[in-house]
């Protein structure tokens, strides 16, 4: 999801005034919007769907990244071993 700064960039004064319309666009565009203070960054606001996607991505990541290495340094457990552990037959 590539950021366009024309669009995803909107002072916090503007999501006072009205703030449906970029409720709306996030969950349309599926894009996080950036809200700046004084032209400063202040909070990001994304729509729940895509941030619980996200989350969940990165958890899986980092499950995958531990996994390869547990593997490189040698904990490892056979696949019968794994079986008796969850008592799965």
């Amino acid at each position: 999801m590539k950021t366009k700064f024309s669009e995803d960039i909107i002072p916090i004064s503007d999501l006072k005034v009205n703030p449906g319309s970029i409720i709306k666009q996030v969950q349309e565009v599926h894009r996080p919007v950036l809200l700046t203070n004084r032209g400063r960054g202040v909070a990001v606001m994304q729509a729940l769907h895509d941030y619980e996607s996200d989350v969940e991505e990165r958890a899986f990541m980092k499950a995958v990244i531990k996994g390869i290495v547990d593997l490189e340094e040698g904990r490892e457990l056979s696949l019968a071993d794994v079986k008796k552990h969850l008592r799965i037959k």
